[in-house]
């Protein structure tokens, strides 16, 4: 793989500008339903209630608990898994849903790559360059789509930067970790007056293979054939961005450009890597303080050309390619009858394409123009929100000229999804609430659930679209309650979805050889041959609990206090009555979290259950518990800070196998949950 040293070179510039003066404050995490902070996804009008399920994690979280993977760093918030396709690569999961249901955003913008399209594509984010990451839980987040059913994750940076600022300020990271053999550096340095603003920043991560408890077959050219490691499971990911902004007495107008490379294993397959590189460009405005109905208007627009090339042992089989913009305009009413709101449009185009051994989908163009809503009623007891949405979306297929077998499926689908959805927050007491949300929602099936024809490795099966799949439906309700009273805190979420319309990948019974010519089962066992898996629509339903809290045990010059958090879902197919597949299990876990003056100290455990209730061909997962500990310490030096931390994961070792990663069926045994890792940086603000 070749090496770029200039986002290196970047970030240890940032490191060596620490003598500049300035100090930047670390953002504190949101209970679900408390925020702490105003949260940008769950309230678009700004104010600092929202009736949905919803975390904020700041930067000082990040550094905490930040992993090489946007879904390892969001797995174990309530509700919240990952799909775990080894180390590299593993996108969240909400309350059961994955893929295309669950919204991945970039600043509130669409995040065009093809992450959703396979569970060995990675996300091309790094929270190395991220300063907020807001999860919601969820169905109502009509803003942000039909594929935001199950939550919306919106991963913020400020490389526009929106607000006017005095001189200049930055932050640089450096971390090494034990367990994969870890380098990370990182770096940002803005500047700025009442009249500009500058952003620039940068990453370099660099990996080795994933240690584990377990001695493991290698057959990687350079590899030992028997190692307690992950094959194949290194990477080195860089990336880094550079925006400006002019500001006004009534608003601002900005614009960036950003890169992200990663080169990485697959560790499905010994002598398989992903070379991949993203370029995004963005332009966003707002005006405020306007005259007439609205008060302000917000505009961001977006390119993205996105490159994904698949090697066996270095020579490229498969490259994957999306280019698209999107386009999305806010505007705020003034109040209207006491109602607060955002009306908008947003648009989106995007050109998807496959070449080589693994083109499991045809060439693609999807159109999507949308108009939504977003009303709040702040009352004397609470608040009441609404909101709906309608979109109309295009999803054709351009064929492929070098694969005839999808000469067939040529042709245009259109789909006119409606999606409404409400809440209320119920103040009882000051220390208590309650909320409710019910929702509506309709989403438009993506070009591979209607197009696909072909060998997929990572599912390990030959997939093929339903062409005439109509719109996946919806029904979803949750109720929550809240207590806060000082330092202490309960929140509890129960939600329900039924599906009249799921759209899932099932089996078939079937088989197919290498040339996608149907087989018997007596050739299962055959090299090249494949189960036949269909997209098909089926009756589901899901259902669940959240909960989380603190308890403050103790408080003098010293704090400690007890965290807890647990969570289950449920999800059935009703069609068959089987369970639907890589549902993560319950789990149950607490944490001490220690803190005096600039020390704090965190030691926690996490159980999951044994899950065994799982589709024919999927296989059980057995209970285990994966240990945890931190200690970090804040120093101030003149007028920089310095936050020092260390932490281990998985401090017992603990062999154990994730039931929501595919792997644990298609490859059993090849990718376990990583064992012990010590990880050692430190972060410096000035």
């Amino acid at each position: 793989m070749t090496h770029s040293f200039q986002h290196s070179a970047l970030a240890y510039a940032c490191l060596a500008t620490l003598s500049f003066s300035h100090s930047v404050a670390l953002a504190q995490t949101a209970a679900p339903g408390v925020p702490s902070e105003i949260v940008i996804t769950g309230n678009p009008l700004g104010r600092d209630t929202t009736t949905v399920p919803v975390n904020s994690l700041g930067r000082a979280d990040l550094l905490e608990r930040g992993q090489s993977t946007l879904g390892e760093t969001l797995n174990g918030l309530p509700g919240v898994s990952s799909t775990y396709f080894g180390p590299n690569a593993s996108r969240p999961i909400i309350r059961g849903l994955d893929g295309d249901r669950i919204r991945v955003l970039n600043n509130s913008a669409s995040s065009l790559d093809v992450s959703a399209l396979s569970y060995d594509h990675a996300v091309p984010l790094d929270v190395l360059s991220t300063d907020r990451i807001e999860v919601l839980r969820g169905p109502a987040a009509l803003l942000y789509g039909g594929s935001a059913v199950g939550g919306v994750v919106n991963v913020i940076d400020n490389r526009i930067p929106r607000e006017a600022m005095s001189g200049v300020l930055g932050k640089a990271q450096v971390q090494a970790g034990t367990g994969n053999d870890e380098r990370s550096v990182a770096g940002l340095v803005e500047a700025g007056n009442e009249r500009w603003a500058l952003h620039v920043d940068g990453f370099d991560r660099r990996t080795g293979d994933v240690s584990v408890p377990v001695s493991l077959e290698c057959s990687k050219p350079g590899s030992l054939a028997n190692a307690r490691r992950i094959c194949n499971s290194a990477s080195e990911s860089r990336g880094g961005a550079i925006g400006v902004s002019t500001f006004w007495a009534n608003g601002y107008l900005g614009a960036s450009v950003n890169s992200y490379q990663s080169d990485y294993g697959t560790v499905a397959e010994d002598e398989v890597t992903i070379g991949m590189k993203t370029t995004r460009y963005a332009l966003e405005g707002q005006l405020r303080q306007m005259p007439g109905w609205f008060e302000s208007v917000k505009a961001r627009l977006g390119y993205t050309d996105y490159l994904h090339t698949e090697f066996f042992n270095g020579g490229a089989e498969t490259v994957f390619s999306n280019k698209g913009q999107d386009l999305r305009i806010e505007a705020r009413h003034r109040s209207l009858s006491g109602w607060q709101g955002v009306l908008g449009v947003q648009a989106d185009s995007s050109r998807f394409s496959a070449v080589g051994d693994e083109a499991f989908a045809p060439f693609s163009r999807t159109r999507s123009q949308a108009l939504f809503v977003h009303e709040e009623l702040p009352t004397t007891w609470g608040q009441v929100t609404a909101g709906a949405r309608w979109e109309s979306v295009r999803v054709e297929s351009l064929g492929n000229p070098d694969l005839p077998r999808f000469d067939e499926g040529i042709g245009a689908k259109k789909f006119t999804p409606f999606s409404v959805a409400a809440g209320a927050v119920f103040k009882l007491t000051p220390t208590w609430s309650l909320t409710g949300n019910a929702a509506m929602t309709q989403r438009a099936p993506k070009d591979y659930e209607l197009f696909a024809n072909g060998p997929h490795l990572a599912t390990n099966a030959w997939e093929i679209g339903h062409k005439e799949l109509g719109l996946e439906k919806s029904n979803s309700l949750d109720a929550g309650v809240q207590w806060k009273s000082g330092p202490d805190s309960l929140n509890v979420t129960a939600f329900a979805s039924q599906f009249s319309n799921y759209i899932g990948l099932m089996n078939t019974g079937e088989y197919r050889d290498e040339e996608g010519e149907p087989v018997g089962p007596a050739s299962a066992n055959d090299p090249g041959v494949l189960p036949l898996q269909r997209y098909q629509g089926v009756k589901a339903r899901f259902y669940g609990l959240e909960a989380s809290g603190r308890q403050r045990l103790w408080q003098n010059t010293s704090t400690l206090d007890l965290d807890g958090r647990a969570d289950t879902v449920r999800a059935t197919n009703e069609s068959t009555g089987e369970a639907l597949p890589r549902i993560a299990p319950m789990r149950l876990g607490a944490t001490l979290v220690y803190g005096q003056g600039p020390w704090s100290a965190k030691l926690g455990a996490d159980w999951y259950a044994a899950q065994k209730r799982v589709p024919e061909g999927s296989v059980a997962t057995g209970a285990y518990t994966l240990v945890n500990a931190s200690v970090s310490y804040r120093q101030k030096l003149d007028t920089t800070v310095l936050q020092w931390f260390a932490r281990v994961d998985n401090l017992t070792d603990e062999l154990a196998y994730s039931a929501s990663s595919i792997l644990t069926s298609t490859a059993f045994g090849k990718s376990p949950l990583p064992g012990r890792n010590f990880k050692l940086g430190v972060q410096a603000s000035f």
